[in-house]
């Protein structure tokens, strides 16, 4: 391939930063091709069942996550010791998508990530992802959406019941605005 060829092709090519911190805690969104589509939802044992899988190759803990029809919302620490949070959405993407079907390819190539930065960062991005299906107009009351980890912090005594019928969110918590 000529020089210039080459030069023109990584001009041309983008470059994603990630922020690597080991054991670090993270805020991602993670959404489907096609936003009009329920896979996630319609779907939602197969999911489940890959990120288990892909749980058992790359350590880490679900913080908090709620998943909708066409996109998730996670906070995961990581426990890899490396930090490799997208080796762990390429196993759990490849999951799904190989229980989908062959042909499948539901997954947009990226994903989003936002490392926390402190107690109040992670207070408002867990909030944040708990809220989700409301600010979606999925839900009246926040407890109304099965697929969220919502259930599991009332069940812990973290939150209560009937948190987030009428939900404030922090501005600078979730994901960037278009």
């Amino acid at each position: 391939m000529p020089l210039c060829k080459r030069t023109c092709e990584r001009r041309r090519m983008v470059r994603y930063r990630r922020n690597r911190v080991p054991d670090g805690t993270f805020f991602f969104t993670v959404t489907l091709r096609d936003r009009r589509s329920d896979l996630l939802v319609r779907h939602i044992d197969l999911l489940g069942a890959s990120w288990r899988k892909a749980r058992g190759r790359i350590a880490h803990h679900i913080v908090a996550v709620v998943v909708l029809p066409d996109h998730l919302h996670a906070v995961i620490t990581m426990r890899d010791g490396a930090g490799d949070y997208s080796g762990l959405w390429r196993e759990i993407k490849k999951g799904f998508t190989r229980g989908i079907g062959p042909a499948a390819r539901p997954w947009q190539s990226r994903f989003w990530e936002h490392t926390i930065r402190d107690a109040d960062d992670l207070a408002a991005h867990v909030d944040y992802v708990h809220a989700n299906p409301l600010r979606h107009g999925l839900v009246s009351r926040v407890a109304e959406w099965p697929h969220s980890s919502f259930h599991r912090h009332v069940r812990l005594g973290a939150l209560p019941q009937d948190w987030g019928g009428e939900v404030d969110l922090p501005a600078a918590a979730g994901e960037r605005d278009p």
